[in-house]
């Protein structure tokens, strides 16, 4: 399994948090997404067939791109 600590610049409020976490549940293998809307960071946990790429892509599909 695979941790990684993502910066989201535009994390402006916890519903932005539940979006991402809502979205990034769906891509099978993820299986944790906690986030912060005070610090714009969101730490994901996945393992195959997830990707930190697939990831990132999701995240830029919904316009929460990691910096």
């Amino acid at each position: 399994m695979e941790e990684k600590t993502l910066n989201i610049p535009n994390i402006t409020c916890d519903h932005c948090v539940m979006t991402i976490k809502n979205e990034l549940g769906e891509l099978e293998g993820v299986f944790r997404v906690d986030g912060n809307a005070g610090t714009k960071k969101i730490v994901v946990q996945w393992e195959a067939p997830a990707t930190l790429e697939k990831i990132k892509d999701v995240l830029d599909e919904i316009n929460y791109s990691a910096a």
